[in-house]
């Protein structure tokens, strides 16, 4: 998550950055507490990249609830459907 904010440095200040990794962690953990194994290291990092992108949008957009961006990184990776076995 961190090396996508780099990208945005000065948008956001510290408790943004804070809420935002806090989103992605718990973005992650579900995904992982779902089953979900991702046949390569690479799928598994553009399924994290996807995570963090759309929260970072999101926050861009206004959206700094903790849960809200949470849960819309997940129907967003969710909808993708990456190749994964569960």
């Amino acid at each position: 998550m961190r090396e996508f904010l780099a990208e945005h440095l000065g948008v956001f200040d510290p408790e943004d950055i804070r809420i935002l990794v806090r989103a992605f962690d718990q973005a992650w953990e579900a995904v992982q507490a779902s089953g979900a194994v991702f046949e390569t290291k690479a799928k598994a990092d553009m399924a994290r990249a996807i995570l963090a992108k759309h929260i970072i949008a999101a926050a861009k957009e206004g959206e700094l609830d903790e849960e809200r961006l949470r849960d819309g990184a997940l129907v967003v990776l969710a909808h993708l459907n990456l190749p994964a076995t569960p």
